[in-house]
């Protein structure tokens, strides 16, 4: 055997898969690698478990929800956010990784008051097409303090929000609903 027929024996199984596979393994690291930074920094998409925003949303619809325009802006009343739950709800044995989904309703400085079937911000009722049915319940006028925001679902008797547990602290925020990506026959945005 000379030298010349030694480099001709054939790779290691391992060597041939792996140079066969290198590309594949490559392109697949960095698709993960994307997805994970996407998901972290950019946006992720959630799933409503629950009635309290019907009928903007339902039970079962699934969301994207993007986390970059409140680094270049303050949430505003009426957008749709999603949010971890406040230390009034870890008090009542929400896990901090459970998320909750409302809408903005006051901001910091904003006085919101809930009286015969209307909510008021600053003294003016709120028109609100998009709820489920008016309240039927009361609450005193409460000045939102800064760095928080006042949020409820627009299933307004059947959601757990701002009127029962308080103020939401804005550094709570995960990001804002903006597609709906399920059921094919809701796709679009999420309206504000």
């Amino acid at each position: 055997m000379t030298v010349d027929d030694k480099n001709l024996a054939p790779a290691p199984f391992f060597v041939r898969v792996w140079q066969k596979q290198k590309e594949n393994i490559q392109i697949l690291v960095v698709a993960l690698l994307l997805a994970f930074l996407i998901r972290t920094f950019v946006a992720e998409p959630r799933f409503i478990p629950s009635e309290s925003m019907v009928p903007t949303l339902l039970v079962g619809d699934r969301l994207v929800v993007e986390k970059v325009s409140y680094h270049f802006r303050p949430p505003a009343p009426g957008e749709i956010v999603v949010f971890a739950p406040p230390m009034a709800l870890q008090q009542e044995g929400y896990r901090k990784e459970q998320v909750f989904i409302k809408r903005i309703i006051g901001r910091a400085g904003q006085t919101i008051e809930v009286k015969q079937g209307k909510v008021y911000r600053d003294g003016k009722a709120l028109t609100e097409d998009y709820i489920a049915q008016p309240p039927n319940y009361e609450m005193s006028p409460a000045t939102v303090p800064s760095g928080s925001l006042f949020v409820m679902g627009d299933n307004r008797n059947y959601s757990n929000d701002s009127h029962i547990w308080g103020f939401l602290p804005e550094e709570n925020i995960v990001g804002r609903a903006v597609f709906r990506f399920w059921p094919l026959e809701r796709f679009g945005p999420v309206r504000f």
